[in-house]
């Protein structure tokens, strides 16, 4: 199975910090405002958005393709809702799908969608996952 990596670095407080977050040819900084608020710069559930978004949509390409409708263009869009509970959460993402796909029906589509939505690694991310922490106090 595959394997990525991104990292992220913060310094300083929370409201005054700034940070990065890297992965593959990405990298964005990120700040309080870029966050909560309208300031410039990108967010972990920005990120999340990105990730879901083309989870699903190349999910849902996959299992088209397999019962011999191949599409000719899928695209999501994902609203990823952060609030607080006991203190913040992504409350919930509203994950937008426009497709064209030949010789399939609306009711036919509506249930592969459905069944990408349950079944991209990144649905089944927020239906529950182990997470491992590895953590170091330096300086």
């Amino acid at each position: 199975m595959a394997t990525s990596k991104a990292t992220a670095q913060w310094n300083g407080t929370l409201k005054e910090g700034n940070g990065v977050m890297k992965y593959s040819n990405f990298e964005g900084p990120f700040t309080y405002a870029s966050r909560f608020e309208e300031g410039k710069g990108t967010n972990p559930e920005e990120l999340v958005g990105a990730a879901h978004s083309g989870c699903f949509s190349m999910y849902l390409s996959a299992i088209l393709s397999a019962d011999n409708f191949p599409p000719t263009s899928v695209k999501t869009s994902a609203l990823v809702h952060l609030g607080e509970d006991d203190g913040p959460k992504i409350t919930s993402i509203d994950l937008n799908c426009e497709a064209e796909v030949p010789g399939l029906d609306a009711d036919k589509f509506a249930q592969y969608a459905q069944t990408a939505k349950e079944k991209c690694p990144i649905s089944r991310l927020f239906a529950g996952t182990e997470i491992n922490l590895s953590a170091k106090l330096i300086g």
